[in-house]
C-alpha cells in the first residue's frame, strides 16, 4: 500500500494505536487524520479544552516521528474522503467506538470507501478487551459485572503496539493550523495529551499496591485520575491494564468495569437516554429548585455539595463522590438520573457515553445493578469515607471553621454556630 489515512478520534496517541501501527508498518505515507466535528463540540467546554490540548501534544509527538497531524473541520466522513482522495489513499484505518453517533460514522465511511474503491478497517484499541469480544451462553453481551469479570481476566488480550519509529506524509499536503485554546469552566482542570498522560501513569504506578486500601479514601485522593486520559485515547487501556500487572487487583478491576459498559453499550445504544431494565420504574419527580441546589453544591448536605463543587471546580470528582452525589439525586430526592447524567456531561473531563451512562443507571436502579432499589445513606457514606471531614472542608469554604465530623452535619451545630455559617440548611427543611 501506497497511502494510508488514519482517522484519529478518540484515540489521540501514537503508543499502542493498532491503526496507526498497522498502517504506519504497511503503507509508505501515512496520513494521521483529526476531523474537528461541529456536532460535537460545545457540549462540554471542559472537554473541549482537554481534547485541544491533546490534538497539541499529538502533532508535537508526530512531529518528533517525521510526521505531522491533519487538521480538518466539517463532518468527518465528508473530509476523510476528501483527503482520501486529495492524496491518492489506498486504504482508510479508524479504531471502532461504540456510540449510536460512532457507529454512524463508521458505517457511514465504510459506505462512502467502498463507493470510492478505497480499502477500509476498523481497528481495537479504545478497550482492553474488544466490546464484542465476550459473550455468554444464549446471549450477545454480558448483563452482570461478576461473571463479565471473569470472562475478561481469563481472555487472552492482544499484544500492545509499538509506537511507530517514522511516519512519512506525503509531500506538499496542507496540514491546517491548531485552533485557539478554549477557555474552559473549571479552573483547575487537569491538562490533556498523550505526553501528560503517560507522566501521570508512570507517577502513580508507585502507589499502586495501595490502591485497594485507599481507593475510597475521600480526602487521600489516591485514586489514579487517569479516566480524562483513557476517555481520550490518550492512553491505551490496554497498556495501562498490563502496567499495573494483576489482573485481579483491585485497579485493574476498575478497567474492567469501563469495558463492562462498553461492552453494555454496544448491545444498547441508547444507554444515555432509556432505561436499560425493561421492567424499571421511573416514577421521577421534577423539582427545578432542587436540581439546581444540587448542579451547584448548595444542597445543605455537605458531602453532597463538597462532591459537586470538587466537580465544578476540577472536572472531575471522586469516585466514591459520584456514587455518593449521583444516590442523592436519585434515590433521595427522587430525580430523574437523564438530569444528572447530563449534569456530569457538561462537566466532567472523562465523560463518556458508556462509562457516564452506564454508571448513572447502575446507581438509580435502570441499569446493571443485581440490586436495583440499592440505597446509599449519604451521612454514613460521609462518616466512612470521610472520617474527619477533610475532604468536605477542602471543598466547602464555609464550613472550614467547622471542626472533625461535625461538619457533616452542620445543622446539628448549636444555633448561635449554625446563624454564623454562610450555608444552607437541608433541602428537606427548605
Amino acid at each position: 500500500m501506497r497511502t494510508a489515512v488514519v482517522l484519529l478520534t478518540r484515540d489521540l496517541r501514537v503508543h499502542d494505536h493498532p491503526a496507526l501501527a498497522t498502517a504506519c508498518a504497511t503503507a509508505e505515507q501515512v496520513v494521521p487524520l483529526f476531523v474537528l466535528d461541529p456536532r460535537l463540540a460545545g457540549r462540554s467546554a471542559n472537554r473541549d479544552r482537554f481534547l485541544h490540548q491533546a490534538l497539541a501534544d499529538l502533532r508535537a509527538v508526530l512531529r518528533e516521528r517525521g510526521g505531522d497531524l491533519v487538521l480538518r473541520h466539517g463532518d468527518p466522513v465528508t473530509e476523510t474522503i476528501r483527503l482520501a482522495r486529495d492524496v491518492d489513499a489506498d486504504g482508510i484505518a479508524v479504531s471502532a467506538d461504540v456510540s449510536h453517533y460512532a457507529r454512524g460514522r463508521q458505517r457511514r465511511l465504510r459506505d462512502e470507501c467502498e463507493r470510492h474503491r478505497i480499502a477500509y478497517r476498523e481497528f481495537p484499541g479504545l478497550t482492553v478487551v474488544d466490546p464484542a469480544a465476550l459473550t455468554p451462553t444464549g446471549g450477545d453481551h454480558y448483563k452482570v459485572f461478576t461473571p463479565y469479570f471473569r470472562a475478561w481476566s481469563a481472555a487472552d488480550w492482544r499484544t500492545a503496539c509499538a509506537a511507530p519509529d517514522q511516519i512519512r506524509l506525503p509531500d506538499g499536503l496542507a496540514v491546517g493550523r491548531l485552533p485557539a485554546l478554549p477557555a474552559g469552566e473549571s479552573a483547575q482542570a487537569a491538562a490533556g495529551g498523550e505526553t501528560v498522560g503517560r507522566r501521570r501513569l508512570r507517577d502513580w504506578l508507585g502507589n499502586l499496591d495501595r490502591y485497594g486500601d485507599l481507593h475510597d479514601d475521600l480526602p487521600g485522593d489516591a485514586t489514579s485520575r487517569l479516566s480524562p486520559y483513557l476517555r481520550f485515547g490518550c492512553l491505551s487501556p490496554l497498556e495501562v491494564a498490563q502496567a499495573a500487572g494483576d489482573r485481579d487487583g483491585p485497579f485493574v478491576r476498575q478497567l474492567c468495569w469501563r469495558d463492562f459498559h462498553y461492552q453494555v453499550a454496544h448491545a444498547f445504544p441508547d444507554l444515555a437516554t432509556t432505561a436499560y431494565r425493561r421492567n424499571a420504574k421511573e416514577e421521577w419527580r421534577y423539582d427545578a429548585a432542587a436540581l439546581d441546589a444540587w448542579q451547584t453544591g448548595h444542597t445543605g448536605l455537605p458531602i453532597v455539595d463538597a462532591g459537586m463543587r470538587q466537580l465544578l471546580a476540577q472536572g472531575w470528582m471522586h469516585n466514591r463522590a459520584r456514587l455518593i452525589t449521583a444516590a442523592y439525586l436519585t434515590k433521595e430526592l427522587g430525580l430523574d438520573w437523564r438530569a444528572g447524567r447530563a449534569w456530569f456531561d457538561r462537566w466532567l473531563l472523562d465523560g463518556d457515553l458508556p462509562n457516564n451512562s452506564g454508571n448513572w443507571q447502575w446507581v438509580a436502579g435502570t441499569g446493571n445493578d443485581t440490586r436495583p432499589n440499592r440505597r446509599f445513606n449519604p451521612l454514613r457514606q460521609a462518616h466512612r469515607f470521610d472520617p474527619a471531614g477533610d475532604y468536605v472542608r477542602r471543598w466547602l469554604p464555609e464550613l472550614a471553621g467547622v471542626p472533625g465530623a461535625a461538619v457533616h452535619e452542620p445543622w446539628q451545630l448549636p444555633l448561635a454556630v449554625r446563624a454564623g455559617l454562610d450555608y444552607p440548611p437541608p433541602l428537606s427543611e427548605r
